[in-house]
């Protein structure tokens, strides 16, 4: 092919072998023998110096992977650690809050450090300003901070920081106690729920709206939960509405007896769409557009109605019914919410749905 090379030739327990040093082109003559002498030294040695050679290139291409994998920057791993798991998060809301706040927060500060060389007084200098403005988004920029180095410790790219560098960073964060009050969502007091669900079936709102809305508030469900309920969930036998796992905060099936007035409602909703068909199909509460309705659906509805409550409040409303005039029990109360009872031993024992 044209090409020359310069090749030491070499006898080792008895098998001859031939070690390229390169070409012609590259290496003169005095360089290409002063290459020949050193590897002559190892076979002097007993020693192939072409096995110390792939040894050494392996060795080279290690510690080549190890730099690469301690360079690796807080950003680049928070972006991979959302990437595979985004999964877990049902609620797309939340999702995007997750890496959303790290971009806000941590980004800034940590992004372009290898995640290797991030120390608790780094963290620090990103909580400060906000741990006690922003109390509880502080938390779970901490909480997530957490998460994102232990998940780069897991995945060899540092050593990761061990508990009690933790704590130590939260005792040198100043107390925020009091400003960490949590705002819970805003509910309608269960004695004006009946004049608020007449406000809204004699207002604006669209037809299938308003049956979701009172769906939402009898059932006591999540607002995402009713908005992507489906005819295929219930069951007219034994008028029960179950939920399947994959459509649940706590990734457990979830089954609603249906009332009297729940089953009218689904009678109404089945005439919108369905009025000669004994078993409709799909959603149960279409948007215009055949999708689930959105979120903000409800939020305006309520807006427009002058009062300052939320969908999910709701839940609250039917919870405080439940204890103060049904005075049925804490546990009842709370598998109907789908809430978990008690520890693992508890739930190993109590399986019932009531």
């Amino acid at each position: 092919g044209g090409s020359k090379t310069w090749i030491l030739r070499y006898t080792l327990n008895k098998k001859t072998r031939e070690m390229g040093l390169g070409s012609i082109s590259d290496w003169s003559l005095a360089e290409a023998r002063e290459r020949a002498r050193k590897f002559r030294q190892s076979l002097s040695d007993g020693i192939d110096p072409i096995e110390m050679r792939k040894e050494t290139a392996a060795q080279i291409r290690i510690e080549q992977e190890e730099k690469t994998r301690k360079s690796r920057t807080f950003e680049q791993c928070a972006t991979e650690y959302f990437e595979v798991n985004q999964t877990q998060w049902k609620n797309v809301k939340h999702r995007a809050q997750w890496i959303n706040t790290l971009t806000s927060y941590a980004f800034p500060k940590l992004g372009r450090m290898p995640v290797s060389e991030i120390s608790r007084d780094h963290i620090r200098e990103v909580l400060l300003p906000i741990w006690k403005t922003k109390a509880e988004t502080a938390s779970r920029v901490l909480q997530r901070i957490r998460t994102v180095i232990n998940h780069a410790a897991a995945m060899g790219y540092c050593a990761g920081l061990d508990s009690q560098q933790w704590e130590q960073l939260k005792l040198a964060l100043p107390k925020n106690t009091v400003e960490r009050e949590v705002t819970h969502h805003a509910s309608c007091p269960h004695h004006e729920v009946a004049s608020l669900v007449t406000k809204v079936q004699t207002g604006t709102a669209s037809q299938v709206v308003k049956l979701a809305f009172e769906f939402i508030v009898l059932t006591a469900c999540r607002s995402g939960e009713a908005r992507g309920a489906a005819w295929e969930e219930i069951d007219f036998r034994t008028n029960t509405w179950t939920i399947p796992k994959e459509r649940m905060k706590a990734n457990r099936s979830h089954s609603i007896p249906l009332s009297e007035r729940v089953l009218m409602i689904l009678q109404q909703a089945k005439g919108l769409y369905f009025q000669s068909e004994d078993h409709p199909s799909g959603l149960i509460f279409p948007s215009s557009k055949k999708s689930p309705l959105s979120d903000m659906t409800f939020t305006q509805l309520l807006r427009r109605l002058g009062v300052n409550y939320t969908m999910h409040g709701f839940r609250a409303s039917f919870r405080t019914w439940g204890a103060e005039l049904g005075h049925y029990e804490h546990d009842m109360l709370e598998v109907a919410l789908s809430h978990v009872i008690g520890d693992e031993t508890v739930r190993a024992y109590q399986r019932s749905d009531m």
